[in-house]
């Protein structure tokens, strides 16, 4: 075996750098090359050392490498010797994540990489001595089988030829190549306890908040003036509540670089441990879900105490599912062999795992660009598939394993859609038994963190959507694959021995997914398109498009439909859409999608939707009567049904309501109610629309069409929904108020200058409140408003470029590099559109590679975001571009971060929705209702730029057409000026030129 596979011990090493490419000779030799010269030196040299092999590969030209990839790339070991580690995936990342000192990193050239595989071999023979070292031996020897090119070389370290009888096969006893992957066998299993008493209500005191801060900071920790005051003030949101649907709620603003985190985590922690119960604490995304975990690292330093309190709660499709990677390997056999070593990779990450988090959690971010993302989607939890109590897997779920955790935490760390859900669901369940209404316990005390972004979650959480889609992901959730390879088992195959031989759950059941094929059948799309479009034929939508990938050779049936309901009231949506909208506007160019209003209807839409609403009621109907009869199982069988099967009867009747029947209920209405138009001069409570989404890049591509409703004012269902369960809320951000609101009007002769100003700061307070649905609950909330201790004076610079065609992309871009060059790296660009990201990242990244400066972008480097942010914060010369998620609560402080371009005002997308709302919830003043939404993301932006004390950095604005009044947005003392691109450049390197060096 070891013969088979190169050697890394003499294996020469290949790294970037600012001169070209490093290369280290399997002689030793050091040579600095050209791409030219890397390319035509490939083909004839020994198979060479690399970091992130993809990422290598389009440096130099290439088209990424396949799996097993020709090379040995260095985080493919790493991902095996550390398995449940992030790393920046570049030389310096890995070497700081491995010990090595800074001066022997250095400019992190190939030299570096030798040091970094031994090392990496020194951890790897120190395991072969401990008890996971059969399942490494037995999962080496299967990665040989598929050809991963570092199996040699593990082999060797390992000793795995001391292990292998004559035969060269490992002793029966010993686990086997194969069952290393089949980790479903050997996870641990939950166990069940006795539920949580519900928690006292003790207040805390701001002293004892102020001491947990204390103790979590530690000696030497920054001084930050305002983060013990935020902390006091927070406590009010613990206080016991005096009335039912009545919150105690602060509203905080807690300027940039206050340290709000640690500021609620100290009074959340104090009051979880007093009164043993959970605090939920919600932020926008992911990335900052993980951020938020990091800083619980001060609170609990150990990491089996903080596992027990601390729980990072995310939605089911993030996680692994053993069933779906059961059935991946079982079927991985008949696929290449690059898909068994993805399989064998995740089957050691999964042993490692603190719990199964796919995305964002400890899977690296770079492993999909590695091992193939399809690899990835193939084994996580798709989207209404998991058949809970009846899965063989259950007790070892990983989502089953988090949620029991998160019962028994002090604090729990979810994000705004979870929160949102979750309580929506608890309230429309409140009639139900406790183990019916909630996956997790419903908790009463809240800390939304980037409150400013609630109105935008609440949004998506209590919207609806009547989409070619939604309706066939609910077909296939009914039906199942439908003659299609998938796991997708359909309701029958999911309830199985719960409903057989009861005919009162048959005879509903059956009625049920009679009434299914009334939602779009498989090529629903294509068919859609085809009477216009026959010739540009779409591709299939992404649940076929995500089957196709995972088996390649099978080809999805598109059976043929005489009539189908759903089928025909999607088409005369799209054909509204169509007629009315304006394909070549600027809008449909910049973000992909046509709209256009619901009323006036299309002469036949009205009996279309009726007679999709009788269809959709067929469906309803028996889907109900189905979850009340299961549902009256446990009381009629309450002595007879085992603890497994109430907890497939919960689970499924949970599921019928949140998947489908509450679903299926939002569509009739928006059906039933299709022929009544808002009255003229009222304020509507819903908007609805009509959408047609094009796939991107995709002329004529089609992806899906649909009707849609919206609140008004999203954050009504959110105060309506949080007013039961919420005992006490804190809602923080550095951007709640626009600066704008509470900036002096004018003075009456009856008004004194401190009377006005206090009318001033009162009405920025509403419009906060307004924002965040704080005035929607009965009683005021508590309003704090923590200062930046920033000297943004003295440690920053910003600056408007006026001498900017901002409709030229090649100008655009000669922009971006120019200051990217100024500032030498250090420099996040923003964007409003990915289009023009895309476009920039494309003209650039050659010029910034030569000035030795790398360049990183969402949108185009297959890596999540949270790995880029990492390499960014690594890197200290690198450049980075972004989109929304880059604007809001990245954290990089120090020189990683020095210089911050965004590319134009970002003013709010100009679709139906913000016309409506504009008109109805601006109070008149719409100019004024778009420029606050600029203001806020301006703010946001620029909070990117100073994280501490000693940080210096420029933000500059590629928009000459930027209005004055927009320029509140930035903090007091941070001067803007208006400039020519090339007087702004020679600025940024004259403030960020270090002290003591001469021009």
């Amino acid at each position: 075996m070891q013969s088979t596979f190169p050697s890394a011990h003499d294996a020469p090493a290949l790294t970037a750098h600012h001169r070209g490419f490093s290369l280290l000779t399997e002689d030793g030799e050091f040579l600095t090359l050209s791409a030219a010269d890397v390319r035509e030196r490939l083909h004839t040299m020994p198979v060479p050392l690399v970091v992130h092999a993809p990422a290598f590969a389009r440096r130099l030209g290439l088209s990424p490498p396949g799996q097993p990839c020709p090379w040995l790339d260095v985080l493919e070991l790493f991902a095996f010797v550390y398995p449940a580690r992030t790393v920046a995936p570049t030389p310096r990342g890995l070497a700081l994540a491995l010990g090595v000192e800074e001066d022997r990193i250095g400019a992190a050239e190939a030299d570096l990489l030798p040091l970094l595989v031994s090392l990496m071999l020194a951890e790897l023979a120190r395991q072969k001595t401990l008890p996971q070292a059969e399942f490494l031996a037995a999962l080496t020897i299967r990665l040989g089988q598929a050809g991963w090119p570092w199996a040699g070389t593990v082999a060797e370290t390992l000793s795995l030829h001391e292990k292998l009888n004559p035969q060269g096969r490992l002793p029966e006893e010993a686990m086997q190549p194969g069952d290393a992957l089949r980790i479903w066998r050997i996870l641990p299993k939950w166990e069940d306890v006795a539920p949580r008493p519900a928690p006292a209500s003790h207040p805390i005191t701001a002293a004892e908040a102020r001491t947990r801060l204390t103790q979590m900071l530690g000696d030497g920790a920054e001084s930050r003036a305002g983060q013990a005051d935020f902390a006091s003030v927070s406590t009010a949101a613990f206080e016991p509540r005096s009335m039912r649907g009545n919150p105690a709620i602060v509203l905080a603003e807690a300027g940039t670089g206050t340290g709000k985190t640690l500021g609620y985590i100290a009074p959340a922690s104090v009051w979880a441990e007093r009164n043993g119960g959970s605090v939920w604490v919600s932020t926008y995304t992911r990335h900052l879900q993980r951020q938020i975990e990091q800083e619980t690292h001060r609170l609990f330093p150990d990491d089996a105490i903080r596992r027990r309190h601390v729980v990072l709660r995310k939605g089911r499709e993030n996680y692994m599912c053993l069933l779906n990677m059961e059935e991946a390997v079982n079927t991985s056999g008949s696929r290449p062999a690059g898909v068994t070593i993805a399989l064998a990779m995740l089957a050691h990450w999964a042993r490692s795992t603190a719990d199964g988090d796919l995305t964002g959690g400890d899977l690296p971010g770079w492993f999909g660009d590695l091992f193939g993302q399809g690899n990835i989607a193939g084994v996580a939890d798709r989207r209404g598939e998991c058949i809970h109590g009846a899965c063989p897997h259950y007790q070892r779920c990983f989502v089953e394993h988090t949620i029991r955790r998160a019962r028994e935490a002090d604090l729990v760390i979810a994000n705004h859609a979870l929160v949102m859900a979750q309580a929506a669901y608890a309230q429309s369940a409140m009639g139900d038994t406790p183990d019916d209404t909630e996956e997790d316990s419903t908790p009463s005390r809240y800390v939304f963190d980037e409150g400013h972004h609630l109105a935008d979650a609440a949004d998506g959480a209590f919207s609806a959507e009547l989409s070619g889609l939604e309706a066939a992901e609910l077909r296939r959730w009914l039906l199942g694959a439908e003659g299609r390879r998938s796991r997708a088992r359909g309701l029958k195959r999911r309830l199985d021995d719960l409903v057989v031989g009861i005919p009162k759950l048959e005879t509903p059941l059956d009625a049920a997914l009679m009434a299914a094929h009334a939602l779009p059948a498989p090529g629903w799309s294509s068919r859609l398109a085809a009477e216009e479009e026959e010739e540009h034929a779409p591709p299939p939508p992404p649940d076929e498009a995500e089957e196709n990938a995972l088996f390649p050779h099978v080809t999805p049936a598109i059976e043929p439909v005489l009539t189908n309901p759903t089928e025909d009231f999607l088409k005369l949506l799209r054909q509204q859409i169509l007629a009315r909208s304006h394909e070549r506007s600027r809008a449909d160019h910049v973000y992909g999608a046509l709209e256009c209003d619901l009323h006036p209807l299309l002469p036949d839409l009205p009996a279309s939707g009726l007679a999709l609403a009788r269809a959709l009621h067929r469906l309803a109907d028996p889907l109900r009567t189905l979850a009340e009869r299961l549902h009256a199982r446990l009381q009629d069988e309450a002595e007879a049904l085992d603890s497994v099967t109430r907890g497939r009867i919960e689970a499924m009747v949970r599921a019928l309501r949140r998947r489908a029947i509450t679903r299926l209920d939002a569509w009739i209405s928006m059906l039933e109610a299709l022929e009544q138009p808002p009255e003229p001069g009222t304020t509507p409570t819903h908007i609805h629309f009509l959408r047609l989404d094009r796939r991107e890049r995709q002329k004529m591509g089609e992806y899906d069409v649909g009707l849609h409703r919206h609140w008004l004012d999203p954050t009504v269902p959110f105060a309506s929904v949080m007013a039961m369960p919420a005992q006490g809320m804190l809602i923080t951000s550095a951007t709640l108020r626009d600066r704008s609101d509470s900036a002096p009007g004018p003075v009456s002769p009856d008004t004194t200058q401190q009377e006005q100003a206090a009318e001033d700061s009162e009405r920025a307070w509403e419009a906060a409140e307004a924002r965040t649905g704080v005035c929607h609950f009965p009683v005021p909330a508590l309003r704090a408003s923590l200062t930046s201790p920033f000297d943004y004076a003295s440690q920053t610079r910003t600056f408007i470029v006026n001498d900017l065609d901002h409709n030229s992309i090649t100008d655009l871009a000669a922009a971006y590099r120019t200051l990217f060059q100024a500032s030498g790296g250090g420099a996040l660009g923003l964007f409003t559109a990915i289009s023009r990201l895309r476009g920039v990242h494309q003209r650039i990244a050659p010029a910034l590679e030569e000035s030795g400066l790398p360049l990183y972008a969402q949108h185009v480097d297959a890596m999540d975001n949270t790995t880029l942010v990492d390499i960014f914060r690594t890197e200290e010369h690198a450049c980075l571009l972004g989109t929304d998620a880059m604007r809001d609560g990245v954290d990089v402080p120090g020189n990683a971060l020095r210089l911050v371009v965004f590319e134009r005002v970002p003013w709010p997308r100009p679709d139906i929705l913000h016309r409506e709302r504009r008109i109805h919830l601006s109070g008149g003043d719409t100019t004024g209702y778009d420029d606050r939404i600029a203001r806020l993301k301006l703010r946001q932006a620029f909070g990117r730029l100073i994280r501490s004390q000693s940080d210096r950095g420029v933000f500059v604005l590629l928009d000459r057409r930027t209005p004055s009044r927009l320029l509140s947005a930035f903090p007091p003392g941070a001067e803007v000026r208006r400039l020519g691109l090339a007087d702004t450049a020679k600025e940024i390197e004259n403030f960020l030129r270090p002290p003591g060096t001469s021009e």
